[in-house]
């Protein structure tokens, strides 16, 4: 095949297909969406996955920063809860869309790659969990399962209240053993795991492996996406892409250099780079660091060259998974894509504002203080792997039509599954 070559010289590249993705099996693909949608997985039984990471808000919650355990409602109408329930921290790092997270060549994951293939600790991953992570898991998505359901301020609850939390308190493969027997002892769970895997003769035997493996198999299934208006151009239908997305398409790989970051198949070259974003919220750091920051993958090499470098995102689907940023600190393709041509000149634009933020009036004085810590911020203006360059308004425009020719169409309204009526559980599904 012929792959074309934009104005500007620089090669697309080849079609996604079927073949650059895992094959998961269809009944534990099934058995997944079950539990995607249960809050069985959360330490009080009030969060699910799907709850931040819903198909209704692009696989995303449409907020910069999300409300996890202790919150209610879905999207931007959650709350952060009452009482003593209410949350106790923001969740650092903006919700991810899920999109093509089942692809072979993905090798890295989380804002801040802190899980990756490796054999780092002897099991196949680098992880959070080191080497007491469990073996037998069936691709990277269904590692990346296991550490929502032990985070604290996620899915996990605060220590005292639930016996999984407690656990994790301990040591965090604690809680997988406690979680894998409240699924398994449910009876309809129990026989969809008999039945999804060939090495499971009783529940007795279910572990969080195979859990994992089930909600792997159903994300990866349920949305995997190359059928946009930019995947049929790069099939040869040069009619995909209106007058606009062809000049988007030509900076993107040309002039603005979007591409040389976010490249290849999916769009992203899975490395970290410095953008300078807004900071805001609680971050996420070096382990025993009492600094309000995010200081990105520093926080999992330790190494300073790597500080405030975030994982560049995949944008298929991109439109869908507003607001933008590890932190969602812009709400609109637009604010994001002249944040990169200018980072430092939207830096000192940007306002408080902005950040699609769920009101806690006992969490405001962390919301926004490292803007006041001058020396912080000085260390983050350190850092920036971007250079400014100059478009004009309608080049902007055009970037912006071309990134909303990676939607979906087939593949976001009609995905394999959908959300279920009633999960085994019986606790009530987000809708």
């Amino acid at each position: 095949m012929c792959v074309a070559v934009p104005a500007f010289g620089t090669q697309l590249p080849e079609p996604l297909t079927p073949e650059d993705f895992i094959a998961f099996d269809a009944e534990q693909a099934a058995l997944g969406q079950l539990l995607f949608y249960d809050k069985i997985l959360s330490g009080n039984r009030n969060i699910a996955c799907a709850t931040c990471h819903h198909p209704r808000l692009g696989t995303g919650d449409r907020l910069s920063l999300g409300i996890g355990e202790g919150g209610a409602g879905l999207g931007p109408e959650r709350t952060p809860g009452t009482g003593d329930s209410r949350i106790k921290k923001r969740i650092p790092r903006n919700a991810p869309g899920l999109w093509n997270l089942g692809a072979k060549e993905l090798h890295t994951l989380f804002h801040d790659g802190r899980l990756s293939i490796a054999d780092t600790f002897e099991n196949g991953f680098n992880s959070p969990a080191e080497e007491w992570l469990p073996d037998g898991f069936n691709s990277l998505l269904a590692a990346q399962a296991v550490f929502p359901v032990t985070a604290q301020f996620e899915m996990a609850g605060n220590p005292k209240e639930n016996e999984v939390a407690g656990a994790i308190h301990d040591r965090i493969d604690n809680a997988w053993p406690i979680l894998a027997k409240r699924v398994r002892i449910i009876p309809e769970y129990g026989r969809l795991f008999v039945a999804a895997f060939d090495h499971i003769d009783k529940p007795e035997q279910v572990t969080i492996v195979e859990i994992a493996n089930a909600l792997a198999a159903f994300q990866a299934t349920e949305w995997q996406s190359f059928d946009s208006p930019f995947d049929r151009y790069l099939a040869g239908d040069s009619s995909a892409l209106i007058s606009e997305q062809k000049r988007g398409l030509d900076l993107f790989y040309g002039k603005a250099g979007c591409a040389s970051c976010h490249a290849g198949k999916l769009l992203s070259d899975q490395k970290f780079h410095a953008l300078g974003l807004p900071p805001f919220g609680p971050g996420r750091t070096r382990r025993f660091d009492p600094m309000v920051r995010d200081v990105g993958v520093m926080g999992e090499s330790d190494r300073l060259e790597d500080a405030y470098r975030f994982r560049t995102p995949m944008l298929r689907n991109v439109e869908l998974t507003a607001p933008y940023g590890h932190n969602g600190a812009y709400p609109t393709l637009e604010g994001i894509v002249r944040h990169h041509l200018d980072p430092d000149g939207m830096l000192s634009q940007w306002r408080p504002e902005a950040a699609r933020l769920p009101e806690a009036s006992w969490l405001s004085a962390i919301d926004f203080v490292v803007w006041n810590d001058a020396r912080e911020m000085a260390r983050q203006a350190r850092f920036r792997d971007i250079a400014p360059l100059t478009l004009s308004d309608g080049e902007v425009s055009d970037l912006v039509a071309f990134l909303k020719a990676l939607t979906g169409t087939v593949s976001v309204t009609h995905p394999p599954f959908g959300i279920p009526l009633t999960v085994p559980s019986g606790l009530l599904v987000d809708r």
